[in-house]
């Protein structure tokens, strides 16, 4: 398994808290693997969701940093969304 996803579902699962996500969303790293968020938290796995976000591994990890703001990620065509747009804004405050 990918260092990249399993460092980036621990990183996800301190930013939900413990508490899980409202809703259910797949985010898809581009050459490394996929990841779901739902009520139980982040896991690695590729069931169907909401909502799909596929960014680069660079993208990914920039939003959970902090350093890159998914809604210019989405403006700038660097961050992909197929499905709920509302559970997409929900995540957006997930990561911030």
């Amino acid at each position: 398994m990918s260092d990249v996803i399993e460092k980036a579902v621990e990183a996800l699962n301190e930013k939900l808290g413990g508490d899980g996500f409202d809703g259910n969303a797949k985010f898809v790293i581009e050459g490394e693997g996929e990841i779901v968020l739902d009520s139980e938290g982040a896991r690695i796995g590729d069931d169907d969701t909401d909502v799909v976000l596929t960014a680069s591994v660079e993208t990914f990890q920039g939003m959970l940093d902090g350093e890159v703001n998914p809604t210019m990620a989405f403006m700038s065509g660097k961050l992909k969304i197929d499905g709920n747009m509302a559970t997409a804004m929900k995540l957006a405050s997930v990561l911030g």
